[in-house]
This record gives C-alpha cells, structure tokens and sequence, in this order.
C-alpha cells in the first residue's frame, strides 16, 4: 500500500502527483509533523489516504520550509537522530519462532515446499531469536524531503490518496 499525493493544480509535472509506500510515507509526514507543525498539522489525516491535504498557500510556505531546512542541515540532522533513536531500540521476541530461531514449516508449508516436515532456521531472524524493532522497516532519506518539497512547490496544493 502507499500514499498517493495528488497536486490539485499542478504548475508542471513535479507538481502532478507524489507516491510514497507506507514504509516511506509515515516518515515523510512525521517530518513534516515535528520540522513544520504550525503547517502540517492543517492537514488532520496526513497519514490515511483519505483526501486530505493543504491548499496551494501553505504548500509554498512548507515547501520553502523544508528546502531551508536542507540548506541548513536541519532536515540532515533530523533523519541522523532519527536513525539513532531507531537503532538504540531494544531488539524484539520473534514472534515467528517464539524466539528458539528455528521454525517448523508443515509438510507444503515451508519454503522449499517438500512433503515432510522441516525445521529451518528462522527466516525472520536469522536464528537469533531476537528482531528489530516494527518501526526500523519505517525509512527517511534526504532525497524523500527534496523530491516532497519540490512536488509541494509545484502543486498548487494537494490531495493525499
């Protein structure tokens, strides 16, 4: 699934359409939330697909924000502690083989799909019994602001969908 970001009256093709998965998006949003929120916080379902978005006005103003903010370095710093704070998390239970890092795959089950029971070790975690925690699949990058601030410069506002 992804967010599909719609410009509702696109200067050129920048502006036209934004797509992010949700692995990409939430980040993005979050960003905007914490860097911006007097502007993002207009927008009261930024992270469903269910139409909202901001008017042209204030996609300027969040756009020339956000290109500020990686003139200056902010938005680098903000996705450097970001990686920190992900990274010190505390590693997680495999819930996929209940932390032994093995796992029995039934006879058609498994991934080699033979007709006897295997016992493999965990594709999860690689046998270690331990996985990082949900919110590490959740990336940001610096060309994710770039690409959404000149998307937001060129739409003439938007819809998230």
């Amino acid at each position: 699934m992804g967010m599909d970001v719609y410009g509702r009256n696109p200067k050129n093709e920048t502006g036209e359409y934004f797509r992010r998965n949700v692995w990409g998006w939430h980040p993005l949003w979050e960003y905007c939330q914490d860097a911006h929120p007097e502007i993002a916080n207009k927008v009261e379902h930024g992270h469903s697909n269910s139409g909202d978005g901001l008017g042209s006005r204030d996609s300027v103003k969040l756009a020339k924000l956000m290109k500020e903010d990686i003139r200056s370095g902010f938005a680098e710093k903000y996705i450097k502690d970001r990686q920190e704070h992900l990274d010190a998390l505390p590693l997680e239970d495999c819930t996929y083989c209940n932390t032994t890092g093995k796992r029995t795959w039934k006879a058609g089950e498994g991934p080699n799909d033979t007709s006897q029971v295997q016992i493999k070790t965990c594709n999860a975690c690689h046998g270690e019994g331990k996985v990082k925690n949900w919110s590490s699949n959740y990336y940001l990058d610096l060309d994710d602001i770039k690409d959404f601030a000149e998307f937001l410069e060129n739409s003439g506002g938007f819809n998230i969908h």
